[in-house]
């Protein structure tokens, strides 16, 4: 396969085709993440809340192996770019061992912590059990998540975005056809409740993984993988976790935020906690689109900066920015006016959903300012720059919207909380223009 095209075909276009791609399997996974909601929320409404209070962890563990992918992925497409091919194959194959080391740690570390993390936020011993019931199953899977991950940015890594479609669409639906047969007892399957969740999340994944596996094994992937290219590279351990772990905080800070607003919305109602939880779930469905986009030019950035086509890498980030402010504007617009059907897709109680209207309208008044910190994030990484890309994510995840929730909080109670949301973005996505131009500079 000639990468060539990276650098040569005209940028709008080829942003939409390698964006395209994942915004679709983006969305499929997104639509996931909601049916599985869905179907877990009829069990009961507490097995709705368990699963909000397990989301940060799950987060956490796909945050490494996302951030250490695109970590991988960089350090590829800029070999490539370079005409470094060898290199690229030990970029690859120190990629996945590793990825692997970090599965196994993740699945023992976080079934470890569970039971006390989960403590921290609620004292209902119901909530607990269907939390650690869930989990158990979910953390084993590490690994496969890990793993599946990798390939897939070893594969946009070198431009074919569709395998990453196909993969992550089969494992999805592999999960959407499972959860009510293993939920409910469809057929031969026994009734699992929210165990049956977590075993068709778990499968779903595994799916993903085995198509990535015949693809590479059938020849499609221009890069070589295997023991031989295990050899020392200077520096190559270092630069994958110089740029993976920024990367891997940058994902990982919106647990650590889910945490603490839960703390504190904890203080006045379970019901808000609920309704945060059902937020995160709407928002993976309207970030993800803009999030596809993002995944598509990480490789172009890289492979061009590789290349030293600077010009280009400029105007990829600039058309990725006025791309990603349109999703936004059509995201805000859905969350404006339909605010009570996307709630009430989760929840049948009236209470939360009347306060979830609120929260949601009043968060949503930051979508559109959000792209200046996504676009730059992104486009950093894939230029392999993972120290700015963390600074903005701190300001977005931690510094500006945690201590805002506390006080606005004190002063007007929930409604506080919703609006550091839009607060921080707005003073997040200032600072990450400066941010970028300074870490940035390319003629």
């Amino acid at each position: 396969m000639n990468e060539t095209f990276m650098k040569e075909k005209p940028v709008f276009p080829l942003i939409i085709s390698m964006g395209l791609p994942m915004m679709i399997s983006m969305l499929v996974n997104s639509l996931y993440n909601i049916v599985d909601s869905f179907f877990v929320a009829k069990i009961s409404e507490d097995a709705m809340t368990a699963l909000s209070l397990v989301y940060p962890v799950q987060n956490f563990i796909s945050a490494i192996a996302i951030g250490f992918g695109v970590g991988i992925n960089a350090v590829i497409a800029y070999y490539l770019g370079a005409s470094q091919k060898e290199k690229a194959d030990r970029t690859a194959s120190w990629g996945l061992l590793l990825a692997l080391i970090h599965g196994l740690l993740l699945a023992v570390i976080c079934i470890a912590v569970m039971p006390a993390f989960l403590h921290m936020f609620t004292s209902q011993a119901s909530l607990s059990e269907l939390g650690m019931r869930y989990s158990v199953i979910v953390f084993a899977f590490s690994p496969v998540i890990t793993l599946g991950i990798s390939f897939e940015k070893i594969f946009q890594s070198t431009g074919q975005m569709t395998v990453s479609m196909v993969s992550l669409m089969a494992g999805c639906i592999t999960n959407i056809i499972l959860d009510p047969i293993m939920i409910f007892g469809i057929g031969p399957c026994p009734e699992m409740g929210i165990e049956g969740a977590a075993l068709a999340t778990g499968l779903g994944q595994v799916v993903s993984l085995v198509i990535y596996l015949g693809i590479y094994f059938s020849g499609a992937l221009p890069l070589h993988i295997g023991i031989r290219h295990l050899v020392k590279e200077k520096g190559l351990i270092a630069r994958l976790y110089s740029i993976g772990i920024p990367a891997s905080l940058n994902i990982a800070l919106p647990s650590l935020l889910i945490a603490s607003l839960n703390v504190i919305l904890a203080s006045f109602s379970q019901i808000y906690v609920t309704i945060l939880g059902i937020y995160y779930k709407l928002q993976t469905f309207l970030y993800l689109p803009a999030n596809g986009i993002i995944q598509g030019i990480r490789p172009l950035i890289g492979y061009n900066y590789g290349a030293k086509e600077y010009h280009r890498v400029n105007k990829l980030y600039l058309t990725t920015l006025a791309i990603d402010s349109c999703i936004m504007v059509l995201g805000t617009i859905i969350c404006l006016l339909i605010p009570g059907q996307l709630i009430g897709l989760f929840t049948e109680n009236p209470q939360t959903i009347q306060a979830g209207i609120l929260a949601l309208r009043i968060i949503s008044g930051g979508f559109l300012v959000s792209t200046l910190s996504i676009t730059a994030c992104g486009a950093l990484e894939g230029l392999g720059k993972g120290t700015p890309s963390l600074i903005i994510s701190l300001l977005r995840y931690v510094v500006i919207i945690i201590p805002a929730s506390f006080l606005l909080g004190r002063i007007l109670g929930p409604a506080g909380v919703w609006n550091a949301f839009w607060i921080a973005e707005a003073v997040t996505g200032v600072i990450s223009v400066f941010i970028y131009r300074r870490a940035v500079r390319i003629r």
